[in-house]
């Protein structure tokens, strides 16, 4: 029996992936993605050649809106970026990334004629890797075009220009970005590489921005004899997460609030007994900066008895908790917000006079008189008391 290496070497699975996309980008292949429904609207302006050579197994513009800035990782033909610009309005921005020249020209041929009929034309789309959002590679090949390299003297030449391409002029900055959004394309990346792509992920995300990503993962992790198949790597199969790796991804990258918001009951496919299904993760980039003290307090409503984040914090049903002005920020926003009660002080404790705030293991809980005032001494009539007769049936 011979000897199988866990993965493909990093350059064949790059080949094998480019290969197989760009035969895809001239013919449809069935076999390279789910059955997804789309907002029916939302397909009119688009293309048909774009729709036909569309390929994912999830729909992340479900989870877009108007003004944001989106960047499509692996944006393809360009169906989700045509979806995007729909949904942000003129206002927005929308970014498509792919690394398969011949999908690239597929999206960059219709690009005008969508913009004519959105009567908007906010959509980029750039050459480069996912793994590596500093470099664009459209400048890459026009450099190579114009400075073959040829020796060593050539080559480092080459090394400093991408270096200063990625320093000066990053194709997406750091912090620039409200959505990352991505569909089927996560699971074909290098393995040996994937952390770079979630850290990159989270690098060019503004602070309190979120990824929404669609991918393939299985219940068990693929073996090494999978992993080595060619086919199945262009195929959504051999890269893909086991279900918790996935989460776990966003986790080490830093990531708040990891929402599994959809994953199918039926498995799009089923090999040697591993079940191969789209799942969909949220995941937030939590705000940075010291912990202060403003005199705030969350109260978690249910339905668990305690829940815990991803920092550590512990909320008991019910209770007033004091957070930090930091943490206090991030529960204003989704996912948290409509899951808890937020509660601010009568009085704001202004941001040059906050002092840092207690943090601790221990669950920290608010003294009502810091929310309302120590001197507060109302006393008031009954709320909606002039609304409230006894032929109101209110009472």
């Amino acid at each position: 029996m011979k000897n199988e290496k866990s993965t493909l070497e990093a350059g064949n699975v790059e080949s094998s992936v480019l290969e197989r996309y760009s035969a895809a980008s001239e013919k449809r292949e069935e076999a390279l993605c789910c059955p997804i429904q789309y907002d029916p609207t939302l397909l009119k302006i688009i293309p048909q050649e774009v729709i036909e050579k569309d390929y994912g197994c999830g729909d992340p513009t479900r989870h877009i809106h108007e003004g944001e800035t989106v960047l499509d990782l692996g944006s393809g033909g360009g169906k989700a970026c045509f979806i995007a610009t729909q949904v942000v309005g003129s206002t927005g921005r929308v970014i498509g990334v792919d690394f398969n020249d011949d999908m690239l020209a597929l999206s960059r041929k219709h690009r005008p004629e969508v913009a004519k009929r959105v009567g908007h034309d906010n959509i980029e789309i750039y050459k480069g890797k996912l793994q590596d959002l500093r470099l664009d590679r459209d400048r890459v090949d026009a450099y190579l075009s114009e400075n073959p390299v040829d020796s060593e003297k050539s080559y480092q030449k080459f090394e400093a220009f991408l270096q200063d391409l990625k320093d000066k002029t990053p194709m997406i900055p750091d912090g620039t970005i409200d959505v990352v959004i991505s569909n089927c394309v996560l699971n074909l990346v290098n393995p040996e590489e994937k952390a770079k792509l979630f850290t990159e992920i989270h690098r060019v995300l503004k602070e309190g921005g979120r990824a929404v990503i669609s991918d393939i993962v299985s219940d068990e992790i693929v073996p090494a004899h999978l992993q080595a198949d060619p086919e199945l790597w262009s195929g959504c199969i051999s890269g893909a997460f086991e279900e918790t790796q996935f989460i776990r991804e966003f986790e080490e990258a830093g990531f708040w609030g990891v929402t599994v918001a959809e994953r199918d009951k039926t498995p799009w496919q089923t090999i040697e007994g591993i079940e191969f299904r789209s799942m969909t993760l949220i995941a937030c980039k939590g705000r940075t900066g010291p912990c202060l003290e403003h005199k705030q307090a969350v109260m978690y409503k249910g339905p668990f008895n305690t829940v815990m984040d991803d920092d550590g914090h512990v909320l008991p049903r019910g209770k007033k908790v004091a957070v930090c002005g930091r943490t206090f920020e991030m529960y204003s926003q989704e996912p948290y917000r409509d899951h808890l009660e937020l509660l601010s002080p009568r009085e704001p404790v202004a941001p040059e006079t906050a002092e840092p705030f207690p943090c601790t293991d221990e669950v920290l809980l608010r003294d009502p008189r810091e929310l309302k005032g120590e001197d507060y001494g109302l006393t008031s009539d009954p709320a909606n008391s002039e609304r409230c007769s006894p032929d109101s049936g209110c009472c």
